[in-house]
C-alpha cells in the first residue's frame, strides 16, 4: 500500500451508520449492519463498508432468493434509509462527496455498494482483492470487481495523521480493522467482523475463515485496545448496537 497519510486532514468526526438489521439463522442472534463515514478537518470523507447490495432494499424477498441467503439468515429491517446514500445524507453528505471508499472485508453484508461510487478510490487488503471476485457469502459470488483504483493493504500503516490501518485476517483473508484518535472522544478501535462481538472471543472464533489467525490477530486488538485506552466498536454486537450512537450524531 503505498503513501502513507494519503489522507491529509486530521479525523475530526466518525458516524456510525446503520445499514439494517439482520437474524442468523444459526443461533437466533439478530445484528445490526453498521458502516462508518469519517470526516477530517480538512473536510477528506472517507466511507467504510456500504451494507448489503440495493436489491435487498429494493425487494428483499425476491434477493434473498437469488442469493439463497435464507440458508444463513434472514433480513429483519433494510429499506432504502439503511442504504449508504441515505445515511450519509442524515450526516448532510452526498454519494459525491466520498474521497475514499474502505472495504474491511469482502462479505455480503459489507461489500454490497462496492460498484456504486464511481471515480472513487478503494482501500481493501491486497488478500481480498487478489480474490477472483468478491467473498459475498457461501459459494454465491455474483460481482465482480469494478474498475477502479485500489489502494491495496499488505502491512499495518497510517492512512492519515490520526488514523492507522489493521491487517488483522483470520474471520477473513485479508480483515481490516481501523484505529482513530477523536479530539474529544479519544481513541476508537473499529474492529469490524475481526472480532464481532465479546463472546467470540471465548468461543475461540469458531466458524472463521482461519480460527487460528482469527484468535492471534483477535487478541493482537484487545492488547491495543488497552495500550492505547482505546473504545472498542465490535464488528455485529447486540447489546453495543442498540446502545451505540448513530448518524447524524457522532463520535467527535
Amino acid at each position: 500500500m503505498g503513501p502513507s497519510h494519503f489522507i491529509k486532514g486530521q479525523v475530526q468526526q466518525l458516524h456510525v451508520l446503520d445499514y439494517g438489521l439482520f437474524k442468523v439463522h444459526a443461533n437466533g442472534r439478530v445484528i445490526g449492519i453498521c458502516g462508518f463515514l469519517i470526516v477530517t478537518d480538512l473536510d477528506e470523507r472517507i466511507l467504510v463498508d456500504t451494507g448489503f447490495p440495493q436489491k435487498y432494499a429494493d425487494d428483499v424477498v425476491a434477493a434473498s432468493l437469488e442469493d439463497r441467503l435464507g440458508g444463513f439468515g434472514e433480513i429483519l429491517q433494510l429499506t432504502s434509509e439503511n442504504m449508504p446514500k441515505s445515511q450519509l445524507a442524515k450526516a448532510g453528505v452526498a454519494i459525491g462527496d466520498i474521497d475514499l471508499l474502505i472495504i474491511t472485508h469482502t462479505h455480503i453484508d459489507h461489500v454490497g455498494g462496492l460498484c456504486d461510487f464511481p471515480g472513487v478510490p478503494i482501500l481493501i487488503a491486497k488478500a481480498e482483492r487478489d480474490l477472483e471476485r468478491p467473498m459475498y457469502w457461501g459459494k454465491v459470488q455474483p460481482m465482480d470487481w469494478p474498475d477502479r483504483e485500489y489502494l491495496q493493504v499488505v502491512e499495518d500503516f497510517d492512512l492519515g495523521p490520526n488514523l492507522r490501518v489493521l491487517l488483522v485476517p483470520g474471520h477473513a483473508p485479508g480483515q481490516l480493522a481501523l484505529l482513530l484518535d477523536l479530539p474529544e472522544s479519544g481513541p476508537m478501535l473499529l474492529v469490524s467482523d475481526a472480532i464481532s462481538r465479546p463472546d467470540e472471543v471465548v468461543e475461540a472464533f469458531a466458524g472463521s475463515w482461519d480460527e487460528v489467525l482469527a484468535i492471534k490477530n483477535g487478541a493482537r486488538l484487545i492488547a491495543l485496545a488497552k495500550e492505547k485506552g482505546a473504545q472498542i466498536i465490535y464488528g455485529h454486537c447486540p447489546a453495543q448496537w442498540r446502545e451505540l450512537r448513530k448518524t447524524p450524531e457522532y463520535f467527535g
